[in-house]
């Protein structure tokens, strides 16, 4: 909650950042990466927080894994913060050796926090959260939040970079960054764009909660572990969500332009789920039935 706090007062000042700073960074205004940077790590510091309360009992390993994570985000948000002052891009920036070495630096960090949230992950399934629903989407929402991470890979592979001196990687897939994109999120509308499937992969770890909140708030009527089976869809579903829209990305198309691959492949995960769906509810009535028999 520490770390929320300070990323909700960096949150503010980007905003004003925005409002009151006139330059503009591949194509965006320059205190706009911090900002989505600050927000994300709001949303990631509270929910994170709310799961490790769910924890039946004390763990060590889950309290340094939580303050390793505190501390790689604010170095992230330091270096993104310091480059934005400095007028330059954080991200993909070798045109100098002290801008490398911040861009090294993030990515070793960011290791760093993957391994923290994965044994946190661990620790969360060997204690067994007594709430089955509870558990299940913090299982899965750390879990997914995992493979958001890994969605980010392809940016700084060699396949990614645009053979620009001084810059190596990119977001965009067969056009330049900085080109036109979404409102707010910058998400290319030209080609395709890893970030959309890491945005939606990270935020796995608020969107199942929720989903298990809603169910255990308004489908009452539902029981445990029918509720619980839910999320499993629900989490499968999203994982290959997550999965489609970075294939999508790599083959250059942009997120409200796909070809009829992609929108079949769509068709076949909103078909699969409501199927998977249809049958965990039917599999809940059998019994009520056999009793009314």
């Amino acid at each position: 909650m520490f770390l929320v706090s300070v990323m909700a007062v960096l949150t503010v000042i980007t905003v004003v950042g925005i409002l009151v700073d006139s330059r503009v960074l591949t194509g965006a205004p320059i205190w706009l990466k911090p900002f989505k940077f600050a927000v994300s790590f709001v949303l990631y510091g509270a929910t994170l927080a709310w799961m490790l309360s769910l924890l039946p009992r004390r763990s060590r390993a889950v309290e340094r894994a939580a303050v390793v994570i505190v501390a790689v985000a604010v170095v992230e948000n330091a270096v993104i913060v310091g480059q934005v002052i400095r007028g330059q891009t954080s991200h993909f920036n070798d045109s100098t050796p002290v801008n490398t070495a911040l861009f090294a630096a993030m990515g070793a960090a960011i290791m760093v926090l993957f391994f923290a949230h994965l044994v946190i992950g661990i620790v969360v399934l060997i204690q067994r959260i007594p709430d089955r629903v509870a558990a299940t989407a913090v299982g899965w929402g750390l879990g997914l939040s995992l493979l958001g991470m890994l969605a980010a890979v392809p940016m700084a592979l060699p396949m990614q970079d645009p053979g620009i001196e001084g810059i190596g990687g990119a977001h965009s897939v067969g056009v330049p960054d900085g080109g036109p994109g979404l409102p707010l999120v910058g998400w290319s509308t030209t080609g395709g764009d890893l970030r959309i499937g890491h945005f939606v992969g990270l935020h796995a770890l608020q969107a199942l909660p929720i989903l298990a909140i809603l169910l255990s708030r308004f489908a009452t009527r539902l029981n445990e572990r029918t509720r619980a089976r839910l999320l499993v869809v629900a989490g499968g579903a999203y994982g290959v969500l997550t999965v489609l829209l970075t294939w999508q990305a790599l083959r250059e198309q942009p997120l409200l332009r796909p070809d009829a691959v992609t929108l079949a492949a769509l068709a076949a995960l909103v078909v699969a789920t409501a199927s998977a769906t249809g049958l965990v509810l039917a599999r809940r009535r059998r019994p009520e039935l056999a009793l009314a028999a």
